[in-house]
């Protein structure tokens, strides 16, 4: 984002928070573990999920994917408290500054979310909206 619409941005007016529903649970908030739309975000990789994949394959692809998700665990660490950028659908972009993730990494917690309509104290942004997203480190 360009300087001239950050500070376009910082005076525009708070909007407040709206909640997600209760979860399955009915205490979190959240998605059903057993729903299709959680299935279909957590599905098997082709490798895993083939019959005539060897342990030795198999085993690498794991060794892979803990590597890359300890590394992606890391860099979800260090926006903390950072000011980060999102490209969402829509071509809109939006700028927060980053709080935590849930466990499953299917939502972001933020605060000050700077949108075209104005800013949100907290807010949740769903993943799955996201296309990419920035920050300085």
């Amino acid at each position: 984002m360009h300087l001239k619409e950050l500070n376009f941005m910082h005076k525009m007016r708070t909007v407040p928070v709206i909640r997600l529903p209760r979860g399955p649970d009915g205490s979190s908030r959240g998605f059903d573990p057993n729903s299709p739309r959680y299935k279909a975000l957590v599905s098997l990789s082709i490798s895993a999920s083939s019959s005539d994949c060897s342990a030795e394959e198999l085993a690498q692809e794991q060794n892979a994917r803990a590597i890359l998700r300890e590394r992606y665990l890391h860099s979800l660490l260090a926006m903390v408290g950072k000011q980060v950028c999102f490209a969402m659908y829509e071509k809109v972009k939006v700028a927060a500054t980053f709080r935590a993730s849930d466990i499953d990494i299917l939502n972001f917690q933020v605060s000050d979310l700077q949108t075209p309509l104005g800013i949100q104290k907290d807010a949740l942004l769903r993943c799955p909206d996201i296309i990419s997203y920035s920050y300085v480190l």
